[in-house]
């Protein structure tokens, strides 16, 4: 995605937790990080933001009776409540930017019922929820919708993609018979911050190659 959004000379701030990066398109900054910390250091961004993206977020599947509450609070803290600390801190910078968008990321789970996914589907639906009920609040100037892929091919979801085997196989259960890339999702997103979507919000969009029955 900061590929595909340096390229339109957009100026992109982005962040990183567990494994520094280093910034290879021109016009982009990346900074550490942490939305479980107490005290947010957002002092690189500048005062006008045009677009805010989201994308935090893990993969547990395990079967429900196996999860523990405080397995679900922690996935909330970080899908959900992160989302909500940082948007508070920069709604300001947003709102000066007289337009702008803000992507979040769902997953098709929570629309579709799929087995061992209950952890994942409480924090994606609650991000759901958020996305149609703030589209409404920030309406007309900020726009807010959400991406909800299916499985995609990415370091968050190698360990159900960690053999040829599961790759083959959890690609034959969608009817396009392939995983999603990065790119695909990437794509989504770089639409949903750009001036082609201005008569979307509250949107939740799937991006997948049909219904698909996740195993790892």
């Amino acid at each position: 995605m900061v590929h595909l959004l340096s390229k339109e000379e957009n100026r992109i701030y982005a962040t990183y937790n567990q494994h520094p990066v280093q910034a290879e398109a021109s016009g982009t900054e990346y900074h550490f990080l942490d939305v479980l910390a107490e005290e947010l250091d957002l002092s690189f961004l500048p005062e006008v933001l045009d677009g805010f993206v989201y994308c935090p977020g893990s993969i547990n599947l395990v079967p429900f009776h196996r999860i523990k509450p405080s397995d679900f609070l922690a996935d909330f803290q970080l899908q959900v409540n992160g989302a909500i600390k940082i948007l508070q801190a920069i709604l300001p910078k947003l709102k000066a930017a007289g337009t702008a968008s803000i992507v979040f990321f769902s997953t098709v789970a929570v629309q579709t019922g799929f087995i061992f996914h209950s952890q994942v589907a409480v924090s994606k639906g609650a991000i759901e929820g958020l996305t149609r009920a703030l589209s409404a609040e920030f309406a007309p100037s900020i726009r807010v919708n959400a991406i909800a892929p299916s499985l995609t091919d990415t370091p968050l979801a190698a360990k159900y993609l960690n053999t040829e085997e599961k790759i083959q196989a959890n690609a034959q259960r969608h009817p396009l018979k392939k995983l999603g890339t990065p790119q695909d999702i990437a794509e989504m997103a770089a639409f949903l911050l750009s001036e082609k979507s201005a008569w979307m919000t509250g949107q939740i969009l799937h991006v997948d190659g049909g219904v698909s029955s996740i195993r790892g």
